[in-house]
């Protein structure tokens, strides 16, 4: 396949090189262990992430095919595959801090995400400072001298802040500093942040790179010496993906150019009927224009994503009412399917959060998430419009 194939093309022809087959479909390698050719072959294999053919926890032919893939879709050296997109993020992390490091992120963050450097990090000696990201240089003001990763998520979740990439690539390449940055809500089609510089991406592939709320997984993509650090450590810790899970990656993958693009159109419509509704106080949506971020989604972003949040003027009972009256969204946490998925951050995905970290963080009593999925428009629409007058 020629080299400079456009993504939609990619998707479909991209993991074709890493078949040892001849079928049309990567097969699935259901084994957990594999015959060797000779006694000296295993040292070797328990030292590199090459082999695939060892043990299904160091590797697997039909996840190097995904991983392969990956890589490429990210415009990335190698990636790796894990069982979840908490993995992803732990195991990214981890491989690059120490006892005593410390972190700067933006912030909100994914609660799963926020966890891991609230409660988690810190009891191995590792402390986090979280910044808004939309002000490049908080990130700058919250570097110390053991500063050792920033960490964002853009668009953020669920209030779909944008961080300037490229700014925070900037600030931490002449300091050595690692960036790691979540893609999950964005993809690949919609944003690179290795193009803008920075050095990690995770994603969790449950969302859209599986596409229809049928597995559970992660990707690392980067530099191949950083993601053999990664596949040490996954290893060891054990997020293995299950050959059958990274087929149907391989399978989400092939539909998701005509997935997300759909799914973004549809999102546009909405967030333009939602803040057209006096019932709504504010639409957060970068490809609004009056969104405040809308020059930077521009600049960096491909497409703006089909993720919507909004914020009722009823506040907390009046978005509870919201999301219990539609009758074709589903209530639900999660994101990325074909389905429209909605949920109320406050009493679900945040709800364990104190009051005064879900004001710090924007997350209001009245904020609504959407995940916009395959439905045609009209119907998603009138939905909507149907659960306001509920609300």
């Amino acid at each position: 396949m020629p080299a400079s194939v456009r993504p939609e093309t990619l998707l479909i022809h991209g993991a074709h090189s890493a078949n040892p087959t001849r079928a049309v479909s990567m097969p699935i390698f259901q084994t957990s262990t594999y015959c060797l050719p000779s006694a000296c072959h295993g040292a070797d294999y328990q030292q590199s992430i090459e082999p695939t053919e060892y043990y299904t926890r160091w590797g697997n032919p039909t996840t190097r095919a995904l991983e392969i893939l990956f890589a490429q879709l990210e415009s990335a050296e190698a990636a790796l595959a894990v069982g979840s997109g908490m993995a992803a993020v732990s195991t990214a992390v981890l491989a690059g801090l120490s006892q005593g490091d410390h972190v700067v992120a933006g912030s909100p963050l994914y609660s799963g995400t926020a966890e891991l450097f609230q409660g988690i990090l810190p009891r191995f000696g590792i402390t986090a400072t979280f910044v808004d990201p939309r002000e490049s240089a908080a990130f700058e003001r919250a570097l110390r001298p053991n500063t050792r990763l920033i960490y964002v998520e853009t668009p953020s979740n669920p209030t779909l802040k944008l961080t300037d990439l490229a700014a925070v690539a900037r600030l931490a390449k002449p300091r050595g500093l690692l960036t790691i940055a979540d893609n999950t809500f964005a993809t690949p089609l919609g944003q690179q942040p290795l193009a803008h510089g920075i050095d990690v991406v995770v994603h969790s592939a449950t969302k859209y790179v599986g596409g229809h709320s049928d597995v559970t997984a992660g990707l690392i993509a980067g530099p191949k010496p950083y993601i053999e650090k990664c596949w040490q450590h996954a290893k060891l810790f054990g997020p293995t993906l299950d050959p059958l899970a990274s087929w149907l990656l391989l399978r989400g993958l092939k539909t998701l150019a005509v997935r997300f693009a759909r799914q973004c159109e549809t999102a546009l419509k909405l967030a333009q009927m939602l803040a057209a509704q006096p019932a709504v106080a504010v639409v957060h949506y970068p490809g609004l224009e009056s969104h405040p971020q809308h020059a930077l989604a521009r600049q960096q972003m491909k497409r703006f994503g089909a993720m919507v949040s909004f914020e009722l003027k009823g506040g907390y009972a009046a978005a509870q009412r919201f999301v219990e009256s539609l009758r074709v969204a589903l209530l639900a946490v999660s994101l990325g399917g074909t389905e429209t998925l909605v949920e109320h951050p406050a009493s679900m995905s945040h709800g364990l959060l104190a009051a005064e970290e879900l004001q710090r963080t924007g997350i209001t009593a009245g904020l609504v998430r959407v995940s916009v999925g395959l439905e045609a428009a009209e119907d998603l629409l009138a939905d909507f419009a149907q659960a306001l007058r509920a609300a």
